[in-house]
């Protein structure tokens, strides 16, 4: 909770010397939340972005996990932990997205909002489990 204290967010930090970036991800989510290494299947990457307040660039990737894993919190940077069902963050009282003017510019663009378990999840957090959504709803269309 160095940074980005209070924010619901995912595990995440800075690439050490000679690690992949999908190596750091690894890294990150189990000195974060104890995810074991071995359950992780990489299925691919959400696009990059980089966060407005701390300019910070983040690389996603999406994984499948061989079965529910035991998480716990690393008490040095995770407060608790948020499990919510995927189903669950499309619902109308759950998700809302709002038109923002961009910092720096005369350019609106989409924010999106998540309200869950009295936790707003907002910004980049928000960002990419928008993304994730719409690309799981655009496979499941092309597959009809």
């Amino acid at each position: 909770m160095r940074s980005h204290s209070g924010e619901v967010s995912f595990p995440g930090g800075g690439q050490d010397p000679d690690e992949s970036l999908w190596e750091t991800a690894c890294r990150e989510a189990h000195e974060e939340v104890h995810l074991d290494r071995s359950l992780i299947q990489k299925i691919g990457e959400l696009d990059h972005l980089t966060t407005v307040s701390s300019q910070a660039r983040i690389v996603p990737y999406v994984a499948r996990l061989s079965h529910k894993p035991l998480l716990a919190p690393n008490p040095a940077e995770v407060d608790k932990i948020l499990e919510v069902p995927l189903s669950e963050l499309m619902l109308p009282e759950v998700y809302r997205e709002e038109r923002w003017l961009w910092p720096g510019s005369n350019e609106e663009r989409s924010v999106y909002f998540f309200e869950l378990y009295g936790d707003t999840i907002w910004g980049a957090t928000a960002n990419l489990l928008h993304q994730l959504l719409m690309s799981g709803l655009q496979e499941s269309e092309d597959t009809k």
